[in-house]
């Protein structure tokens, strides 16, 4: 596809909401939150903060700079960019495994879309009045156990995710995020206004942003560093892809820093809906995914307007998985677009549906083939933990290392607006301390 051809964002606020809502995501809504309270408070977010800055930023630019320069999808962009600057096409591999990464995460992904969806019902039809944590657990086991069912609501999440990015950039794209992004920071807000009515607000508040400088350890720097890595969507190809469809006019520095912003203020606001609810019915704030789907529709299920809050928290949900979801099959249609003659939508129905097929496996090793181990793990937790600890260090690291390295100093210098100090900062970052992290992230996750 020829630069001409291209689509475009058709504005700077779409592409910001779109990253935005790439990078707010099912963990965003209960596991930041959560790492705030336990690891320090305020302490942890300045932390966080500081290797968001250190690894996280260069990072996010350093894709946004292939995606926007290349202008195709990430395997193709890589390897026209390496040709260019006289690198290897061995270069190319970093956007083989960006892709693939998002293409393996979607697969697992789509299947815990598929929960939210369900729950998002169970809301609606008042499954949740009058539980208490056994009936819920047996709700969710449940759910688990079926494969028709998983299958149903894994098939009605990816349906929904391939309608939307068939439709393309603008339309898709574009039309979705504009509607979703704005409703799920209302939703967020009108949980947090039900939180300040619980009693147990400044309980939430004290549990989130009182620092404790005694709780930092080496472990929580790490944790810092790699939720700062993960949470805005590197290392998948997602802002390679979403970069390739970026007009030169469009400062990626403080574009980026908008985002991390965005992502923050989010993921902080979903603490304060979650956790005075948690503290009001006298539950433990650090049960992970079992927080979201036992103990809060418990809590839902047995209280004064549960029903509605119910429906209004798994929406939310739904909106941040799908708002993730469209992303990460983006780059794989860009490619299938770009590498082959199908349509846009022919393309989409293509990725989606080996995703779809991939996810099947994934969900049946909740069931039928929960036997089925591979290095010690079922199917869903090895996808869950191969692209995690390795496929997503590895293609940050590289997508740093080549903008750093193989990319002409002065012309990078040029695109990012950088002169003096704050160019001299740049390279120090770029090509040592961002990429030192990465490598530390990656070899403790190995460890």
């Amino acid at each position: 596809m020829s630069k001409q051809l291209h689509a475009q964002w058709s504005s700077k606020m779409t592409f910001v909401l779109a990253a935005a809502g790439s990078a707010v995501g099912l963990g965003n809504i209960w596991r930041f939150s959560y790492m705030v309270g336990d690891s320090g408070g305020a302490a942890f977010v300045l932390i966080y903060l500081a290797c968001v800055a250190l690894v996280g930023l260069p990072i996010l630019v350093a894709e946004w700079l292939i995606g926007r320069r290349g202008q195709k999808n990430p395997i193709n962009a890589m390897a026209d960019l390496a040709r260019k600057n006289g690198k290897s096409q061995a270069w190319a591999l970093v956007g083989v495994s960006g892709v693939l990464a998002a293409f393996l995460i979607l697969s697992f992904y789509s299947v815990i879309g598929g929960w939210s969806l369900s729950y998002t019902l169970s809301s609606v039809t008042g499954a949740f009045s009058g539980q208490d944590a056994d009936g819920i657990g047996a709700l969710f086991n449940g759910l688990l156990g079926s494969p028709v069912i998983l299958t149903l609501w894994h098939t009605a999440f990816m349906a929904l995710v391939v309608f939307i990015v068939a439709r393309g950039v603008t339309k898709g794209l574009e039309g979705a995020v504009r509607t979703m992004m704005p409703a799920l920071v209302i939703l967020m807000l009108v949980l947090v206004g039900y939180g300040m009515t619980t009693g147990h607000f400044v309980e939430a508040l004290a549990f989130m942003f009182r620092p404790d400088w005694s709780a930092v350890t080496g472990g929580v720097v790490l944790a810092a560093m790699g939720q700062a890595f993960f949470t805005l969507s590197l290392g998948m190809g997602i802002m390679m892809a979403y970069g390739s469809y970026l007009g030169e006019e469009v400062n990626l520095i403080s574009t980026a820093r908008t985002v991390i912003i965005l992502d923050t203020v989010i993921a902080l606001l979903a603490g304060l809906a979650i956790f005075p609810i948690v503290f009001a019915n006298g539950m433990s704030p650090g049960e992970g995914p079992g927080l979201i789907f036992v103990s809060l529709p418990v809590a839902f299920g047995n209280m004064t307007g549960g029903t509605i809050l119910g429906l209004m928290f798994f929406l939310l949900l739904t909106f941040a998985a799908l708002t993730s979801a469209i992303s990460l099959l983006e780059p794989v249609v860009e490619l299938v677009e770009e590498r082959t003659p199908l349509s846009r939508v022919a393309a989409t129905l293509l990725g989606g549906v080996a995703v779809w097929a991939l996810g099947i496996a994934a969900l049946m090793s909740f069931n039928v083939w929960d036997g089925v181990l591979i290095f010690g793990m079922n199917i869903f937790d090895l996808l869950d933990t191969f692209t995690s600890k390795v496929l997503l260090p590895l293609t940050g690291l590289g997508a740093i290392l080549f903008a750093a390295w193989c990319l002409e100093r002065s012309s990078v210098s040029d695109e990012l607006n950088l002169v003096g100090g704050k160019e001299r900062l740049w390279q120090l970052v770029a090509r040592y301390v961002a990429p030192i992290g990465v490598i530390v992230v990656f070899v403790t996750g190995l460890l």
